[in-house]
C-alpha cells in the first residue's frame, strides 16, 4: 500500500472521529413489573408524563395513565401478548396523536385511526393529539346556523344548531341510533362533514350502519370510528377522543362537522374497568371520581368558531342508553349537566308505534327558535304547548265514561298532528317541506280525514310540492313563506284533501 493511500485512510478515519458526537444520551428507561388484563406496572420511568407513550422492546406501544412514586401504570393499545416482565421499556416524550385529514372520509378506522375496511392505508394530512383544551368562550361564537337533522320532531321543537350538544337518551331499543343516522344522513349537499363512533356496539350492527350510508352515499361525507364489543376496554375508552379529533380537523380547517358518540355511557363502563384494574378507588356506582371530567373535557370541544377562527363548527351527539328509564343515574345525570339540550325518547311510544319515538314533552333545546328559521317558528311556535296540553286531555279522557263534543274533537285533531310528526326510518325530509306539512297540520286540513290517511296525505303533499317547486324554492331562499306562496300551498292542500278524504 502506497503511503498516499495510506495517508488518505488516516485522514477519513480522523475525521470521522473528530465529527463524531460522543456526548452520552439520557433516556427514560424501566422495566415492566408486572402485566395483566391490557394493564402493565412499570418501574424506572422517573419522568413519564400523563398520557405519555411508551414503547416496549417487543414494539408495543402503551400509554401512561397512573404516575406514582416508584411506578407507572400504563394500558395496552397494541401488541398485548408479546409482552414479558422485566422487559424494556422506553418513554417516548410523545403524547398520543392519532392521524387526520379528508383522506379519512369514507373509511371506517379503530380507535387509533388504522384502517380496518380492507381497503388499504391512508394518507394522512396531519397528526392531532387526542387530548386537546377546548377552545374557550372568546373563540366561539353566538347561536346563528341551525343543524338541520330531517327529523320532523326534532327541527319543529327540539332545533339544533351548530355547535351545539344534544343529548339523545333512553333505554336500549327506542331508535336513539336511528336518530343520529337520520341527522347524518340530512348532511348530504350541505357540505357538513359527519364522524360516527361507535362505542362497544356488535360489530354486525356497525356493518349494517355502514351498509346503510353507503347505500345512501352518505359515505362521501362521512367518518366511521369503531372500538367493538370484543375490543380492549382501552380502545372503546379511546374512541370518542380519536373521533374528536377528526372532527376538530375539519372544524379548525373552517368547516363544519357532526359527531355521534353512541354511545357515551358504554365508555364510561369501559374506563371504570380500566380504573379498577389501575387500583383507583371507586366512587359512586363503582366509577372513579374523574368521571364527570372524562365526558365534559370531551363534549367541551364542540363549539362554533368565531370569523378570526375561520368560523368552522363541531356539533356533537352524544348517546345516553338507560337502565329501567333511570335518568337519576350517575352516567346520564353527568352527561345532562354538561350538555345544551336532551332528545328524550319513550318506549312506550315506540311500542304504539310511534317513530321517532321522541317524548316532545321532555325534550328540550337551549336555543329553542333561535336556531329556526323564520317560517319553522311561524308553524311550530305553539306545537309544543298544544302537544302538551293534547297529553294531559287523553289522560284525563281515559278515567272519563262521556266526552264532550269539543273535547273528542280536539282529541282526533291532535291524534291526527301526532300521526304526521311520524316518520320512516332512513327517510329525512328537509325543512322546507317539513314547514309546509306542519303548516298543513296547524290549519287543520286534516280534520276531514281518516287518522290512517295521513300518511297517504303527506305522500301526495310532498309530490304535489315537487311539481309547484316555488314554494319550497321561497322558503328556502327567503326564510319566510310569502303571501303568494301560502295562497298557492293553501290551493295544494286543498287538492290534496280532496283527493284523500
Amino acid at each position: 500500500m502506497s503511503n498516499d493511500l495510506l495517508k488518505s485512510i488516516i485522514h477519513d478515519i480522523e475525521k470521522k472521529i473528530d465529527s463524531a458526537d460522543l456526548t452520552p444520551g439520557v433516556e427514560n428507561v424501566g422495566e415492566v413489573f408486572y402485566v395483566w388484563d391490557w394493564v402493565a406496572k412499570v418501574s424506572g420511568l422517573k419522568s413519564v408524563g400523563y398520557n405519555e407513550l411508551v414503547e416496549f422492546a417487543s414494539g408495543a406501544k402503551w400509554v401512561a395513565l397512573n404516575l406514582e412514586d416508584h411506578f407507572v401504570w400504563v394500558i395496552v393499545l397494541e401488541w398485548f401478548t408479546g409482552i414479558k416482565e422485566w422487559e424494556v421499556v422506553k418513554a417516548t416524550g410523545e403524547v398520543l396523536s392519532v392521524p387526520v385529514g379528508k383522506t379519512f372520509i369514507w373509511r371506517v378506522v379503530d380507535a387509533l385511526g388504522t384502517p380496518i375496511d380492507g381497503l388499504g392505508d391512508i394518507v394522512k394530512d396531519d397528526y392531532y393529539p387526542i387530548e386537546r383544551q377546548a377552545n374557550w368562550v372568546m373563540d366561539r361564537k353566538s347561536v346563528h346556523e341551525s343543524m338541520e337533522t330531517g327529523i320532523k320532531a326534532v327541527d319543529a321543537l327540539v332545533p339544533i344548531w351548530r355547535g351545539q350538544r344534544e343529548l339523545i337518551i333512553w333505554d336500549r331499543q327506542t331508535g336513539k341510533t336511528q336518530v343520529a343516522i337520520d341527522a347524518i344522513l340530512n348532511q348530504k349537499g350541505t357540505g357538513v362533514m359527519c364522524v360516527y363512533v361507535a362505542i362497544g356496539q356488535k360489530e354486525w350492527k356497525v356493518a349494517r350502519i355502514v351498509e346503510e350510508l353507503k347505500k345512501r352515499w352518505a359515505l362521501d361525507y362521512t367518518i366511521i370510528v369503531t372500538a367493538g364489543a370484543s375490543d380492549p376496554a382501552a380502545m372503546q375508552y379511546l374512541a370518542p377522543y380519536t373521533g374528536c379529533a377528526l372532527a376538530e380537523y375539519f372544524m379548525l380547517n373552517g368547516q363544519h362537522s357532526l359527531i355521534v358518540y353512541d354511545d357515551l355511557s358504554k365508555q364510561a363502563a369501559a374506563y371504570r374497568e380500566m380504573s379498577l384494574l389501575l387500583r383507583r378507588p371507586p366512587g359512586r356506582e363503582a366509577y372513579p371520581w374523574d368521571v364527570f371530567y372524562l365526558h365534559s373535557r370531551l363534549l367541551e370541544r364542540s363549539a362554533k368558531l368565531n370569523e378570526e377562527l375561520g368560523s368552522g363548527s363541531m356539533t356533537a351527539l352524544p348517546i345516553i342508553e338507560t337502565q329501567a328509564w333511570d335518568v337519576s343515574a350517575y352516567i346520564p345525570t353527568n352527561v345532562i349537566s354538561i350538555t345544551d339540550g336532551q332528545i328524550f325518547l319513550d318506549s312506550n311510544l315506540f311500542n304504539s308505534g310511534q317513530r321517532p319515538a321522541i317524548d316532545v314533552w321532555l325534550s328540550v333545546s337551549r336555543v329553542w327558535g333561535s336556531a329556526q328559521i323564520k317560517a319553522m317558528k311561524k308553524v311550530s311556535g305553539t306545537l309544543k304547548l298544544d302537544l302538551a296540553q293534547y297529553r294531559e286531555l287523553a289522560a284525563f279522557s281515559q278515567f272519563a265514561s262521556d266526552l264532550d263534543e269539543d273535547t273528542r274533537k280536539q282529541l282526533d285533531r291532535w291524534a291526527r298532528m301526532l300521526k304526521l310528526l311520524n316518520q320512516g326510518v332512513y327517510q329525512p325530509i328537509n325543512v322546507p317541506k317539513q314547514v309546509c306539512v306542519l303548516y298543513a297540520g296547524g290549519k287543520w286540513y286534516l280534520d276531514a280525514l281518516e287518522i290512517d290517511r295521513v300518511p297517504k296525505f303527506e305522500e301526495d303533499l310532498y309530490a304535489s310540492l315537487e311539481d309547484e317547486k316555488t314554494i319550497l324554492e321561497d322558503i328556502t331562499t327567503n326564510k319566510v313563506m310569502s303571501e303568494d306562496s301560502m295562497k298557492k300551498l293553501d290551493d295544494i292542500l286543498d287538492k290534496v284533501s280532496e283527493i284523500n278524504k
